[in-house]
């Protein structure tokens, strides 16, 4: 598990960041597993956030924040994916995306579809996440690019 969701304190903002990369991770297992949303849902719940595993304590997370966005990506998840697909480079389709990444632009949709957050922190905590499973590499770059187009697709006001 990232070191993101590794807790030490659960301040608000660490519970919305740790909500966030459970997110990604619950939308990832459940397109991989083929698990329906609330049987997801519930393993999280019961297993994940908050838990002890192999020594390590995992922050609580924003339990609002995680069901809304796991909720909301699969009820939005048409729109989200064709929002992606505008960002990306063509004939490079969401398809071909690494399945934690797209799990990622399916959460970080959700979020700027139907949350209040600004947009840019939603950018901003979501590149986090990318950094979090992708420490080394240009994925967080990618998502940063791709998360502007989507935002200003979403919530063109914010960015005037």
């Amino acid at each position: 598990m990232p070191n993101a969701a590794r807790s030490g304190r659960n301040d608000k903002r660490q519970m919305k960041s740790a909500a966030r990369l459970f997110a990604v991770q619950a939308l990832f297992q459940m397109e991989a597993s083929g698990d329906a949303l609330e049987d997801v849902q519930a393993e999280f719940e019961t297993h994940r956030l908050g838990a002890e595993i192999d020594g390590d304590t995992y922050a609580e997370g924003n339990i609002d924040l995680f069901r809304a966005l796991l909720h909301e990506a699969v009820n939005h998840q048409a729109k989200i994916d064709q929002m992606t697909d505008r960002a990306l480079v063509a004939k490079w389709p969401i398809d071909r995306i690494d399945p934690t990444i797209r799990a990622l632009f399916r959460a970080a949709g959700a979020e700027l579809l139907t949350q209040d957050t600004p947009p840019k922190v939603v950018i901003s905590e979501f590149v986090d996440v990318a950094k979090a499973f992708f420490p080394e590499g240009r994925e967080a770059k990618f998502v940063n690019a791709v998360l502007d187009h989507m935002a200003r697709e979403a919530r063109p006001d914010a960015f005037t």
